[in-house]
Order: structure tokens, then C-alpha cells, then sequence
């Protein structure tokens, strides 16, 4: 499952790159037609890379939850539960090593 989630999230960047550098040249075309200020063209630019950031952010956290999921249906042992037995048996062999 993780193989899938890595393979849609690089489609989407590729998807998102591709995107990038075809509204890069179309908002270079309408500046060259003077329909846009290249400062106009800066600022769209900046909200789709933003827009695209959250979105990467966005899916991390998303796959960070699907991964939490499985590895709970799986039966897998979160670190914090891990570092929760070692303590408890530390906790146990120095009460052994009392006696």
C-alpha cells in the first residue's frame, strides 16, 4: 500500500512540475501581450507554488495517518508503546535485582 501511495504522490509532482511550467509560459505569453504585469505574473506564480506546497504537506500528513493505520491493523507496535515496555521492564529487572 505504501508502494501506491509513493507512486500517486509522484505522479501528482510530476503532474504539479508540469503544470508549473506550462502556466510559467502561458503567463509569460500574456505579459508579452501586455495583458498582465510581470509583477501580476510573480504573484500567480507564488500562489500556485504555495498552493502547491500545502498540498505536499497536506499529502504527507495523509500518508503519515494511512501508514499509522495499517501498521494498527497489521498489529505492528508504535515506538511509543515500544519505549512504554522498556521502561515497564526496566522498571521489573530493578525490582529484581532489589531482591
Amino acid at each position: 500500500m505504501s508502494d501506491i501511495l509513493r507512486k500517486g504522490f509522484l505522479l501528482g509532482l510530476g503532474a504539479a512540475v508540469s503544470g508549473k511550467e506550462k502556466l510559467d509560459r502561458k503567463l509569460q505569453e500574456l505579459v508579452d501581450k501586455n495583458e498582465l504585469s510581470q509583477e501580476q505574473a510573480r504573484t500567480v506564480m507564488r500562489n500556485f507554488v504555495e498552493k502547491g506546497e500545502m498540498k505536499t504537506d497536506e499529502w504527507s500528513t495523509k500518508q503519515f495517518e494511512q501508514t499509522q493505520d495499517m501498521a494498527k491493523e497489521l498489529g505492528l507496535a508504535t515506538k511509543e508503546e515500544i519505549n512504554e515496555l522498556r521502561a515497564r521492564i526496566s522498571v521489573l529487572e530493578e525490582k529484581l535485582d532489589e531482591e
